[in-house]
């Protein structure tokens, strides 16, 4: 009997030792991992040194950038450099940039007796003149309001545009052709000023919280990046310009609970799929003021998008018009002077096609250039001014990603594509008439991901170069060769701190998943993995039409977090299912049209049931889930439908129900919820939510005007109706991003990690 105690004591021992021991390694994982993100996102340890914004000039020899003063009360001056010798000088020095009288009244945001801060700056056509914005103000997301100034270079003369107007009211001032004038927004309408004299004409006078002109509504703004709202004709005559009428939009209204006594209220007009859009039409006014002349585009302006306006001579602008369905994109030509519309080219599919950001013009005007996946690639094509069918510039059997410059003299497309890594990209050029194969330019020994700003004349390039294990290096590059000339930064500090962190490399691997189908994916092992063990598994997803998440480039802060993650005892691992952009052909790409995030969850869940049963070391017990946005539905798509596979989520600013979300984003890929009820149903997460089973984290901002918090609500109702057990955080008044404020981007991520540390046991087993 005393030895039976004796035994059951020792086991009790022996066991609450265990479980101290297991208790202080825990401890230990969570300090240090702690530790880590502090040194990304609080301390900044790993913080690269940055290039630019960098211009290149118009000889495509020399670029400029702005560089502090070695006298801080001068401000920054604007350096000239050579581009392959790196001869440095002084085109404006901060000097010049400071006020008359020195003293200006504090609400003009101007220092006293300093120099203008410069956030940005534009050269006029001639080089006489400079266009100085500062003292900006965020309007939303990516736009500002701020003050413009001109700098005359010969006289040295510094006068602030805008008259009267308030102290950072100033919206996409910019010079008129021949330098005179500048024209900007202020206050939802167009204006003109002269230079010489100051003299003021003020083109738009609807200008309202409805009536927009010059700049753009929300949904135009976010999803179509249109911001910059008007145009000067190349004869500095006239300017094209947006109009939106947002009356009858859905008001969507942000509750902002701490910055005051009592709420205040933000009221963003927001079209949710489908509801009523903004009419938008566009219009050419003279720069000396009188009526508008509008252009007679097709269809009803609330179901048609206007996604592009550009001038090609003095008397025609170029315009791409969207149907709703956004599934024909057709180029129209606009005679200004009577409104009349040609349309020229039509670019169309049964899914969805996208928007030519920039339409290049070749022959002296004859000729434009567009990128279309009509034969199944991601292709350029010449097409007539005219009109016609247009010729294949690009011809391989693989995307074009990015169109990178012209060299018409030489006769030369550059582009980016990849034809056997869907994660990686490359410099290619074809010859412009469409002869010969293509050619690439980016050395075979440098795999990875490559970017480039090509200068006039395509002789010269930013060239860019990163890997997943390798932070971005960027220097000057002659072409064709891609003969190195000068190194543009120097990374070689921050290398030296992250050897230790990068000390185990990460795996790319592809796995069936069935049928034909293989996916891309990466993998992340803890530092001391024994392929013995059995680890937990945290995947990283984002799975939607708008973005990868495997590729062979430098990821950042997020990139670090998950080395942190894998240092603390997980594989960490991400996968790109069917419908992400990846330079895989159209019919990858498309073939989601209709059912996002129904087919992203299966071909996530086949992946992670694929790699579990080809790597045993893979836990299949013990695997999570998280992602960010279209990453957050995803997460909740996969605790929903598979719980048998995930056993932990983490969902930042999802959306639970597709029909909350804005008209082009999510009708590009699913149509309108009137016509597609069921896709909508079967697309949504919060309509499987009594599938969970797991321990779920949901993370949403109070202030999201993107992807509001609604639907993070509207799920939390739901889990509550069916009795599930949850976790969810809110950040007050932050947006999308979660990062405003002090301490918050290391408390989003602390509070990730902390989840899988709590309700997913790491290390090897």
């Amino acid at each position: 009997m005393i030895r039976l105690v004796r035994s059951r004591l020792v086991f009790v021992l022996v066991t609450l030792m265990a479980a101290q021991t297991a208790g202080a390694q825990q401890d230990e994982r969570a300090r240090r991992l702690d530790q880590q993100i502090d040194r990304i996102f609080q301390a900044n340890e790993y913080t690269l040194p940055r290039f630019g914004p960098a211009r290149w000039l118009a000889d495509g020899t020399a670029y400029t950038t702005v560089e502090r003063s070695p006298e801080p009360a001068k401000g920054s001056d604007i350096v000239r450099y050579d581009a392959a010798t790196g001869a440095r000088s002084i085109l404006i020095a901060g000097s010049r940039l400071v006020p008359e009288d020195g003293t200006p009244k504090p609400e003009d945001g101007t220092p006293r007796g300093g120099a203008l801060q410069i956030a940005d700056y534009v050269w006029s056509d001639d080089g006489t003149r400079l266009l100085v914005f500062t003292n900006t103000r965020k309007v939303w997301r990516q736009n500002t309001r701020g003050d413009y100034w001109v700098l005359d270079l010969k006289s040295g003369g510094l006068r602030k545009i805008g008259g009267a107007a308030p102290a950072s009211s100033l919206m996409f001032a910019k010079f008129s052709p021949d330098g005179t004038r500048v024209g900007y927004v202020r206050a939802n309408n167009i204006y003109v000023e002269r230079i010489d004299d100051g003299r003021i004409t003020q083109l738009t006078s609807d200008g309202s919280e409805t009536t927009i002109n010059g700049t753009s509504d929300w949904v135009y703004e976010e999803e179509l990046g249109v911001r910059d709202g008007f145009r000067w004709s190349p004869d500095g005559r006239s300017i094209a310009y947006w109009q939106f009428d947002s009356t009858g939009v859905g008001i969507f209204s942000l509750i902002n609970n701490t910055d005051a006594l009592y709420p205040t209220i933000t009221r963003i007009p927001y079209p949710k799929a489908g509801t009523t859009n903004s009419a938008a039409r566009i219009g050419v006014v003279s720069a000396d003021g009188g009526d508008t002349t509008w252009i007679r585009t097709d269809g009803d302006p609330r179901n048609t998008y206007l996604a592009r306006l550009s001038w090609i001579d003095a008397n025609t602008v170029a315009i791409q018009q969207l149907n709703r369905l956004q599934n024909r994109n057709d180029f129209l030509t606009s005679d200004v002077r009577t409104g009349e519309v040609k349309r020229v080219f039509r670019d169309e599919s049964k899914t969805w096609v996208d928007v030519v950001d920039e339409v290049l013009w070749i022959d002296g005007g004859r000729t434009f250039l567009w990128m279309s996946e009509r034969d199944g690639w991601q292709h350029v094509y010449r097409v007539p001014r005219e009109g016609g069918d247009g010729q294949l510039v690009t011809k391989f059997d693989a995307d074009v990603t990015d169109v990178a410059g012209v060299d018409e003299e030489g006769g030369w497309l550059y582009f980016v594509a990849s034809p056997q890594n869907a994660g990686q990209r490359y410099l290619y050029r074809s010859k412009l008439d469409g002869s010969g194969t293509p050619e690439r330019l980016t050395p075979a020994a440098q795999a990875g991901t490559h970017r480039y700003t090509v200068a006039p004349g395509g002789r010269l390039a930013f060239h860019t170069y990163s890997r997943f294990d390798l932070p971005p290096v960027t220097d000057v590059v002659e072409l064709p060769g891609h003969t190195p000339l000068r190194t543009l930064t120097d990374t070689a500090a921050v290398v030296a701190k992250l050897a230790p962190v990068l000390a185990r490399p990460v795996e790319f691997f592809t796995i069936g998943i069935g049928d034909g189908v293989v996916l891309d994916g990466w993998m992340l092992k803890p530092p001391d993995f024994d392929p013995v063990k059995r680890y937990p598994v945290i995947a990283h997803v984002y799975g939607e039409p708008a973005g990868q998440t495997v590729n062979d480039s430098w990821g950042g802060g997020t990139g670090l977090f998950h080395r942190a993650l894998a240092e603390a005892g997980y594989v960490v691992l991400s996968v790109d299912n069917r419908g992400t952009p990846a330079p895989r052909g159209a019919d990858w790409r498309k073939v989601v049209y209709g059912t996002v995030g129904d087919l992203s969850s299966r071909d996530q869940a086949a992946a992670m049931r694929a790699l579990v049963a080809a790597y045993p070391y893979l836990d299949r017990d013990r695997i999570g889930v998280w992602g960010w946005s279209g990453g957050g539905t995803n997460t909740l798509n996969a605790m929903f439908r598979f719980p048998e596979i995930y056993r932990v989520g983490v969902a930042v600013a999802p959306v639970p129900d597709q029909r909350l979300y804005d008209t082009i984003y999510q009708e590009r890929y699913m149509g309108l919820p009137q016509d597609n009820v069921a896709g909508y149903k079967v697309g949504s997460a919060i309509n499987f939510a009594e599938g969970l089973h797991g321990k779920l984290l949901v993370i949403h901002g109070s202030g999201d005007d993107n992807v509001h918090a609604q639907g993070t609500e509207k799920l939390i109702n739901r889990l509550i109706e069916l009795g599930k057990p949850f976790d969810s955080m809110v950040y007050p008044n932050r947006t999308h991003a979660i990062a405003e404020g002090p301490g918050t981007t290391p408390h989003v991520y602390k509070l990730i990690a902390r989840y899988f540390l709590q309700h997913l046991s790491p290390g090897g087993v």
